[in-house]
């Protein structure tokens, strides 16, 4: 599945890389990265949790 993060509503909470932290990275200058565009299906039930639990609706799983 392809994992995205709308910027605009992104506050770089961190909460999806406490969940994630393999997929989702927060740079020094708090800016989030995503280390995969796809996610690996053994991955796709913490990827789920972390785009369920983002404060800002700001991932999507498609």
């Amino acid at each position: 599945m392809k994992l995205s993060v709308d910027f605009d509503q992104c506050e770089a909470n961190g909460i999806c890389v406490g969940i994630a932290p393999d997929v989702f990275e927060l740079d020094d200058e708090d800016q989030l990265h995503l280390s995969v565009a796809e996610v690996p299906e053994d991955r796709l039930d913490d990827v789920r949790t972390a785009v369920a639990q983002c404060p800002k609706a700001a991932l999507k799983l498609e």
